[in-house]
């Protein structure tokens, strides 16, 4: 008789404590540290800016007046080093980070395509579409197109799993 391992039959994970403000300073802290480095390997000026809000740090990388931060803002640069930055800041600190990046105003642009993309799923339903899917993003990125879709009066879910999760959007 064959035993299976414990790990293998486990399929609960445990809840995370949300963190601290002191904690998501620290996040931030450690995350500018290293950000600082990447920059200065890859010789690009950039202005780190810290802050906490929504029990998540924030840090943003400003380009300096001739700065060249615009070789680094594009949505999936940006989303790996984010991932990057969240890896250090887990290794330094033992805990999961929900730490977000914005590089050069990255975040905001990637915010207008959302809404952009909300439109386009908006006008199929309001054409006879009974639901409009969005393709597969990050839970981020899913948190901004629900708050975009509630604005608008409409109703979104997440559905799949992991790379695949993605939100579907229906009439309110």
């Amino acid at each position: 008789m064959t035993s299976t391992p414990e790990y293998a039959t486990a399929d609960v994970r445990p809840e995370r404590e949300p963190a601290t403000d002191e904690q998501l300073e620290q996040e931030g802290d450690i995350a500018a540290d290293f950000l600082e480095g990447l920059l200065d390997i890859a010789d690009i000026d950039g202005d780190l800016d810290l802050d906490v809000r929504a029990g998540r740090a924030y840090v943003s990388v400003e380009a300096p007046e001739g700065g060249s931060v615009s070789l680094i803002a594009d949505p999936d640069t940006v989303q790996a080093l984010q991932e990057l930055t969240r890896i250090a800041v887990q290794n330094r600190t033992g805990r999961f980070s929900r730490l977000i990046l914005d590089v050069g105003g990255s975040r905001n642009t990637r915010q207008q395509q959302l809404a952009t993309l909300v439109e386009r799923a908006i006008e199929k339903l309001e054409d006879g579409a009974s639901q409009a899917s969005l393709p597969p993003m990050s839970s981020y990125e899913r948190k901004l197109v629900h708050d975009i879709v509630s604005e608008r009066g409409f109703t979104s879910e997440s559905y799949g799993e992991g790379a695949e999760r993605h939100t579907v959007i229906r009439r309110g």
